[in-house]
């Protein structure tokens, strides 16, 4: 690879294909360009599925580049089919409107704002989509794509494979993509769109539509889908989604997540979502033998990255107090109870089904009759506990289900 940036992409294990490499990687050797990713907004945050796309923005700041954050409030009204088997659900522009500005927080803390020549240019496609006139659009950007290639692309096909139903909606969601890139090209030179995998197809229309309009060439670049090492989704738990808002998931929570990584997972993860150095990372998995050892290391630069170190140390502290200490971290996920309601006792299932630490009931007694699960690390043994006063010492205990989650419950 003739260009540093491109090569750092490559080291990482950001790239899995590109319309032309060599002439990007010559075109950056030269000057600094201008590249997005969009993020449909269809939830209050971004979850750590997304974290990939973010840090090759960030990546692309410390090259010189400058990224375009394209917030689709335009796009999320249609819904892009891409890897989904049902039509989205259709959110108001009210909605929307209120997810781009929570998502935006995320942009803020982790990507560079201080230098003007590669802070990160925001925008929403509803600027342009919004107001487009539909004869107009369908004579100048219509006519450009054909229903045959368009039925080839990944999106539609598997969903009229699996004859599953593909609204005429979802189905314009391809051109759309293609006419943000070219809008983008048009007013902001920005002469790469980066995306994952299942983006392609989306991305190739858009790179053809410059060349068709504007007779020049544009670049579309894409990072590889990650699924973990036991073939499931990333970023996806049995507790839910990992979210990167603070406010909807804690940075202990987040921290205990990357903690937890699959021993397979560690240095792919390393190099995916740390700045720790491609090279570096080499070095410390020959120099270091302990897995665990290398997980704290890339909870504490993950958690760092999203929620600052201050909140990522707090995090490993929490975890070292709770793990190795046999006491508790003060950052330990909290349960709330009435101190009325303590006093008139409440049954240790009432408490983990009221409070969703387990799926039901039953799943409870189960795991109370495995012996997993613990008062201040005191097996309780009888499902038919009643939760009292004496059980608290200064008003709280520490509740462990299995070795890796506890939570700290107090009396209000």
């Amino acid at each position: 690879m003739k260009n540093t940036f491109l090569q750092e992409m490559h080291d990482r294990g950001y790239i899995n294909q590109c319309t032309n490499l060599d002439k990007l990687s010559e075109i950056c050797n030269k000057k600094s360009i201008s590249g997005y990713i969009g993020f449909d907004c269809t939830a209050s945050s971004l979850h750590v599925g997304s974290l990939l796309q973010i840090m090759i923005l960030k990546l692309m700041q410390k090259y010189g580049h400058r990224p375009i954050v394209l917030l689709g409030g335009g796009t999320t009204l249609i819904g892009d089919p891409s890897g989904k088997d049902s039509t989205r659900k259709i959110l108001s522009q009210k909605e929307i409107k209120k997810n781009i500005k929570s998502i935006k927080r995320v942009f803020m803390k982790i990507l560079d704002t201080s230098n003007k020549k590669t802070s990160p240019i925001f925008v929403d496609n509803a600027e342009w989509l919004t107001s487009l006139n539909y004869i107009k659009f369908l004579r100048e950007i219509g006519s450009q794509f054909t229903i045959n290639k368009m039925l080839t692309f990944d999106s539609v096909k598997l969903r009229l494979d699996r004859e599953q139903s593909l609204s005429y909606m979802e189905f314009n969601y391809m051109i759309l993509q293609a006419y943000d890139f070219y809008q983008l090209y048009k007013n902001k030179n920005c002469i790469l769109q980066i995306g994952g995998s299942d983006q392609w197809g989306n991305i190739v229309n858009g790179t053809d539509l410059i060349r068709r309009l504007a007779q020049k060439e544009a670049f579309g670049l894409t990072s590889p889908l990650i699924t973990l090492a036991s073939g499931a989704k990333m970023g996806k738990t049995e507790k839910g989604a990992i979210w990167l808002n603070e406010d909807q998931l804690s940075p202990y929570d987040y921290w205990q997540f990357w903690r937890n990584t699959d021993d397979r997972d560690v240095k792919r993860f390393l190099n995916f979502f740390t700045e720790i150095n491609a090279e570096e990372i080499k070095k410390i998995f020959e120099d270091e033998k302990n897995i665990n050892n290398l997980k704290i290391l890339l909870a504490n630069e993950a958690t760092k990255i999203v929620h600052g170190e201050k909140a990522s140390k707090k995090a490993a502290q929490t975890a070292k107090d709770t793990f190795e200490s046999g006491g508790f971290g003060k950052d330990l996920p909290e349960i709330l109870i009435n101190l009325d309601k303590i006093k008139k006792g409440i049954s240790i299932i009432d408490l983990i089904a009221e409070n969703k630490i387990l799926h039901s009931k039953s799943e409870a007694r189960r795991v109370i009759a495995n012996r997993g699960l613990k008062i201040n690390d005191k097996i309780i043994e009888d499902e038919k506990k009643i939760i009292q006063l004496k059980d608290f010492e200064k008003k709280i205990f520490k509740l462990s289900y299995g070795k890796k989650k506890h939570f700290l419950v107090k009396i209000i």
